[in-house]
């Protein structure tokens, strides 16, 4: 059966190229569509051979879209070595960077609670001044001069680290 299912090997090619825009997976996804014929656990020939291969392509590439949904495929950045060739990652350098992280961590720690939440929702969860201040129902003001508290908080605490 596989022998008569490489006849296909053109028109699947074609079926991916318009599916998907990425030409390094078109040859994986039909050898994908081929695995699955050559694993079937049928003893019995199909039928419509075609129709059975562009069936199991359409289920390969929804298979494909949603390993890569869930993934979040597109989001990924490639490492690039050149970009990233002087970040060091010696032991030294770590525990360096480690015990800044404690620093700055023990003073957000010492700060009121309503700054260290105010700072917090806007450094670590993006909201605006706007949003931030109808939750505590306080003027855009207010946040802006608790923004300032704890950013000045913080770089002394870094300064004195130093």
């Amino acid at each position: 059966m596989l022998q008569q299912a490489a006849q296909f090997r053109p028109a699947l090619l074609h079926y991916f190229r318009r599916k998907t825009s990425n030409a390094n997976e078109i040859e994986d996804l039909v050898q994908e569509v081929f695995l699955r014929l050559a694993v079937r656990q049928s003893e019995e020939g199909v039928a419509n051979l075609g129709g059975y291969l562009f069936q199991t392509a359409a289920s390969v590439a929804m298979d494909r879209h949603r390993r890569q949904t869930v993934r979040h495929a597109e989001d990924h950045v490639p490492f690039d070595n050149e970009a990233h060739a002087d970040v060091d990652f010696d032991a030294a350098h770590i525990l360096e960077k480690r015990q800044s992280l404690h620093v700055a961590l023990a003073a957000l720690q010492a700060l009121p609670e309503r700054t260290r939440s105010i700072f917090a929702m806007r450094r670590l969860e993006g909201q605006a001044y706007r949003e931030i201040a109808a939750a505590f129902g306080i003027s855009v003001s207010a946040v802006e001069k608790h923004m300032l508290r704890a950013t000045e908080r913080l770089l002394a605490a870094m300064r004195e680290a130093e």
